[in-house]
């Protein structure tokens, strides 16, 4: 019975429902799956969940499975005011003009699925669950109306104001309205001044938009401060007395030069037999952030820190961030260690994991990192304990990277702009991120660590919140090799898509003017890692096992494996059922976490680097082409890495197709062509401020 229970699955129960001729009663479901008390407590569960979902309907109190399907997913719209329809399996289902006319971005909804024209597509049948309540939008006056046009991906929607509200703003205001009616085929949304930001015109406002607009959290619930507050400076004599003393070890951190909070810090000896004792130490954050405590609960909420280019809104209280968690030099701080020692062939031959307490003796930046292991007088005289350890530790990068790349870990490395602000927040310059051989090492020692605890775990037979990347979607790779096709590139499709496959394709390119676009588009056709107790591998790193471990300041799954191991290490008894219910639930709440984090620092990005393309408008630059549509093609600045759109209505010297398996505009008198990758001069024509766009046109001898 047991077994059966733990089972259950959705499946099971709609195959029974299925094959029945006739609805079945609640009873005669669970004694047709064999059901003791605990599992009929499961089963009603999952009942209420199908058929909120659709999947089943009740006739007179008994239960049938719905034979039309349904789906339930997520509302992502498109500018063309179409859109599509995020469900659970992954696919992505079109959802037509018509019926996003009832939706906004995001809105969780019930939907049937029919055929049109041979083509799958939805009829939204109910919304299940608003993505929000208030929308951040700028006021536009003009015929005797007052509509509020969103500033996010809701374009496809406007929200009618009032004539009261409509006095109270001048036209180009930006504001936060409270929606009062939610829209319909038949009419459009209407909406309330909840609160005025500003006028764009009158000062920078950009940023607090952004936070507005996704509702991030700025400050934090009283509660949540006072626990922080409250939370001793010093280490109890017993606490230090428990652990592994390492106080008297050679260790420090290295990390980007604005960063306040320090997760990370490595040390590094040779072995009797020459081996690398590698000492990853990672900064033990729930000694202080206590399970089912107010700040645990906001950190569980949060999930991440979110950084923006003027601000980082922190997962925790600065009193933890900053201060009691973080490893800062001189200072005796908690730990949780992974000692690894590596061979001359980078094979993990020992570990150790443990609860420890060090003293960071430097906080080195990337920079300097590099300086002193290439070697710089100046800094050598002032770190020169660090100088010997930070050159054995590029050795065994360069074993641990030599060995992943055999077994064909995907390097993306793409290129990174950084929007350098000033103190009042204005952009001021946009310079590439340079990314070198000191970036690597941690990198490459955060994966060990990080592997050697999921295989850690895993072993013992615990629970683990592991970081998974599946395999990529066979239509993305064929999508992907239809481009490199259109580039001239010749590729031999093989039975199973391996990490080693696009691997080759990336080297392949490597020194050619379109390597880097590549690599995004490589990317682009992957799926996206996520969070989950199922050890799925991680494709992109050719990992059979990870998680991550690294960083319990700003990301909270790490403190959720943290408490796992910390339960590993002592031995205890973990309730793996009731683990695995609380992991799958973590996984995709966190999840959801990161991909916001990731979307609004994009967007932060985005605007940021248009407001400072503002003041360039009408200056000529060198990009490349890097992506092609029926409205035009998209151009990346080389100097700025930012991105405008040419629109083909701004190609005056030809009629111009769109050929969409080449990826190409073609003059149909010309027979002129702009593909993907091509090279081309472009003169900034306009800038979107709030929306983060910049119009380019092309400039005289466009082509290079």
């Amino acid at each position: 019975m047991k077994e059966r229970r733990k089972s259950l699955s959705e499946k099971q129960i709609l195959d029974i429902l299925t094959r029945s001729k006739k609805p079945l009663h609640f009873l005669q479901i669970a004694k047709a799956l064999g059901l003791d008390k605990d599992g009929r407590k499961k089963l009603k569960k999952t009942l209420r969940k199908l058929k909120r979902e659709g999947k089943v309907r009740v006739v007179g109190g008994k239960f049938t499975a719905e034979r039309e399907e349904k789906v339930v997913g997520r509302v992502v719209p498109y500018p063309g005011g179409f859109g599509f329809l995020e469900v659970d399996e992954g696919k992505d289902l079109y959802i037509p003009p018509f019926e996003m006319a009832k939706v906004f971005a995001g809105d969780l909804v019930r939907a049937k699925v029919v055929e049109f024209r041979g083509k799958k597509e939805v009829r939204i049948e109910r919304v299940i669950r608003r993505a929000r309540q208030e929308i951040v939008g700028k006021v536009i006056k003009e015929e005797g109306t007052c509509r509020v046009v969103p500033l996010d991906d809701n374009v496809h929607q406007v929200l009618v104001l009032s004539r009261k509200d409509c006095s109270r703003v001048e036209d180009g205001t930006v504001v936060v309205a409270r929606i009062t009616q939610f829209p319909t085929e038949r009419s459009p949304a209407r909406a309330k001044v909840k609160e005025v930001i500003g006028h764009p015109e009158k000062r920078f406002i950009a940023i607090d938009l952004i936070i507005r607009k996704y509702n991030l959290p700025t400050g934090y619930p009283e509660d949540v401060m006072k626990e922080a507050e409250a939370l001793p400076g010093d280490i109890p004599k017993e606490e230090i007395k428990r652990r592994r003393d390492l106080r008297d070890q050679i260790c420090f951190t290295i990390d980007p030069e604005r960063a306040r909070d320090f997760d990370d810090a490595v040390a590094i000896e040779t072995t009797e037999e020459g081996h690398y004792r590698l000492f990853v130490h990672i900064a033990d954050v729930t000694y202080y952030l206590k399970e089912g405590s107010a700040l645990d609960r906001e950190a569980y909420r949060r999930g991440f820190t979110f950084y923006l280019p003027d601000r980082a809104l922190h997962m925790l209280p600065e009193r933890l961030s900053s201060d009691l968690c973080s490893l800062k030099p001189d200072e005796d701080r908690l730990a949780i260690t992974c000692e690894m020692v590596f061979d001359e062939e980078g094979n993990l031959v020992f570990y150790d994991i443990y609860e420890s307490v060090i003293r960071s003796r430097a906080r080195l930046t990337y920079n300097e990192a590099l300086s002193l292991i290439v070697g710089d007088p100046t800094l050598e005289n002032k770190y020169p304990h660090l100088v010997k350890p930070l050159r054995l530790m590029e050795d065994l990068y360069r074993i641990l990277s030599r060995r992943r790349w055999e077994r064909g870990s995907i390097d993306f490395d793409l290129p990174e702009a950084e929007v350098v602000v000033d103190e009042f927040g204005e952009p001021t310059a946009v310079v590439p991120y340079e990314r070198h051989i000191a970036h690597r090492i941690i990198e490459h020692f955060m994966i060990s660590a990080n592997e050697t605890v999921a295989r850690h775990l895993e072993t013992l037979g615990y629970p683990c919140l592991y970081r998974v990347h599946e395999p990529p979607d066979p239509e993305r790779v064929e999508n992907l090799l239809e481009i490199l096709e259109g580039l001239g590139y010749r590729v031999k499709r093989p039975k199973e898509y391996t990490p080693k496959f696009f691997q080759r394709i990336i080297e392949d390119f490597e020194g050619r003017p379109e390597e880097q676009l590549i690599r995004f588009l490589t990317l682009r056709s992957m799926a996206r890692a996520k969070y989950s107790p199922h050890n799925l591998g991680h494709f992109g790193l050719a990992s059979d096992t990870y998680t991550h471990f690294t960083s319990p300041i700003r990301r909270y799954p790490d403190v959720i494996v943290h408490r796992l191991l910390k339960k590993a290490l002592k031995g205890e008894d973990v309730d793996s059922e009731r683990w695995l219910e609380y992991l799958e639930e973590a996984g995709e709440h966190l999840s959801q976490q990161e991909r916001l984090a990731d979307e609004v620092e994009w967007e932060a990005l985005d605007v940021l680097k248009a407001r400072y393309m503002k003041s360039r408008v009408g200056e000529v630059f060198e990009g490349i082409i890097t992506g092609v549509t029926s409205f035009g093609f998209f151009v990346e600045i080389k100097e700025t890495l930012v991105e405008g759109l040419v629109k083909i209505s701004t190609l005056t010297d030809d009629d111009y197709v769109y050929d969409e398996p080449a990826h190409r505009l073609v003059g149909v008198r010309t027979g002129k062509v702009y593909r993907l990758g091509d090279t081309v001069r472009v003169r900034v024509l306009s800038v979107d401020e709030e929306r983060g766009k910049v119009d380019l046109i092309l400039a005289e001898d466009s082509q290079v």
